[in-house]
Formats: C-alpha cells, structure tokens, sequence
C-alpha cells in the first residue's frame, strides 16, 4: 500500500521531511518524537505539568486540581510522565509514607513551547473554528 504525504514533503529512515524552503527549517518526525509528543502533550499531561509547574503535590491534592481526570487516568499519566523524565517522584518520610510529584528541570523546558502552541492556538481558534462550521457545512 502506498502512502501519500503532502507535496513538498519527502520520507527518510520511517520519518516525514519537510523539504519546502520557505523560512522553516527541514522538519524530521520520526516515530520516537511522535510517541513523545503523544505522551507529553495529552490532555491530561498537560494538566498535571501545569499543575506542578507551579508547586510539587502529593496524589490527592494532584487530583483535587485537576477534577476531570479518574485515578487510573491521572497514576497513567504521572508514570508516562515520570518514565520520560518530565516528572519526579518522591517518597516522602511522613507517618503514614506519602508520595510528592514534582516537574524535573527537563520538565521545565517544555514550559516555553507550550506556551508557544497555546498562544498559537488562541491566535488562530477564530480561524480553526471558522474552519471547523465550513467543513462541517459542507458534511451534513
């Protein structure tokens, strides 16, 4: 089966090349950055980095902040988290043992190009939802 990519983009070693030359520099999506974007910029991730961005919590006030999110969802995404070293975790010697989550300072890095992709989407949603009535217009 053959797959088709936009013009202007070519494929090397599994990933996607964007091989326009505007202003944008060559853009290289292999498999490794796609499951890292996946892992990091989920709803939930993003909840909890925004939380922790701003102080260490434990589980419960974690959850607390973040109300939405189940149990199951939020030990998911705090593990992930953790397992890309954008999240720490601490036993904390208190009676009865605690755990305190904390962002790592790799963790920290990410705060600059997520600002970015929501200043960029709170630019463009007037554009995007424009989009979004015209396609589905057109589809009913």
């Amino acid at each position: 089966m053959t797959t088709w990519y936009p013009a202007g983009t070519s494929t090397r070693l599994g990933g996607v090349t964007d091989t326009t030359t505007d202003d944008f520099r060559e853009l290289a999506i292999a498999a490794a950055h796609r499951e890292l974007l996946d892992q990091v910029l989920d709803k939930w991730s993003l909840a909890v980095l925004n939380e922790l961005c701003v102080r260490p919590l434990r589980f419960s006030p974690l959850r607390r902040a973040i109300p939405a999110v189940t149990q199951k969802s939020l030990t998911a995404t705090l593990r992930r988290l953790e397992r890309n070293g954008i999240v720490e975790r601490e036993v904390v010697g208190t009676r009865p043992i605690a755990v305190e989550y904390r962002i790592t300072p790799l963790g920290k890095t990410l705060r600059g190009p997520i600002d970015a992709i929501l200043e960029w989407a709170d630019t463009q949603m007037p554009l995007i939802e424009d989009a979004r009535r015209r396609f589905d217009d057109e589809t009913v």
